[in-house]
């Protein structure tokens, strides 16, 4: 028999409130705020519970509290990853994040959507679409990225934009809703 989960993880409308998925949630939740309530000085042990709670993890990573998902167990994060204070993620469906990613405060990483139809929405129906942040790249603070956006290598999404659709390679990104403010010179992007 099919589960919630896996209507979830196929971006199809699920029961969020299923009893599993909720039992899931619970857990996550659970860790994150045990990471959130660790003294700023215990970096190993946040890091234990972060590669406790994450998808995976490939190297060095530093998410400063507070930290808050819905499953962790979703989330891929590469090498020299960095997220200050207050980043969420919902993360229902997968949130890739690639190297050397830089996070500002308070952004969110959204991949639960909800259907426009009132009966479906009071039924606890949504939908999950996979985020997903190449190299290299930089968001500013306050961003908002929403449900099945790709952020491509070496792009700069500015302070307080919500992203609604994918984003290009070597951009700067700017708005609401974001849009190309400009390209990347060569040396900007150049990792030499």
């Amino acid at each position: 028999m099919e589960t919630e989960k896996e209507r979830m993880l196929r971006g199809e409308l699920y029961n969020a409130e299923d009893p599993a998925l909720a039992q899931e949630r619970v857990r996550a939740k659970e860790i994150c705020w045990q990471i959130n309530h660790l003294p700023i000085s215990e970096e190993a042990q946040r890091n234990q519970l972060l590669v406790q709670l994450l998808g995976s993890t490939d190297g060095a990573f530093t998410i400063l509290p507070d930290f808050w998902c819905d499953y962790g167990s979703n989330i891929h994060i590469g090498k020299n990853f960095f997220a200050n204070h207050g980043l969420v993620v919902l993360d229902g469906a997968p949130v890739t994040i690639g190297d050397n990613v830089f996070i500002a405060p308070n952004v969110g990483l959204y991949t639960a959507g909800h259907p426009l139809d009132v009966r479906q929405r009071n039924r606890y129906l949504e939908y999950a679409k996979p985020i997903t942040i190449g190299n290299n790249v930089w968001i500013g603070g306050g961003v908002q990225v929403m449900p099945g956006v790709t952020i491509g290598d070496c792009s700069v999404i500015a302070g307080g934009s919500v992203v609604v659709k994918d984003v290009p390679a070597g951009v700067v990104v700017g708005g609401n809703p974001a849009r190309v403010i400009r390209e990347l010179t060569e040396e900007e992007i150049s990792e030499e």
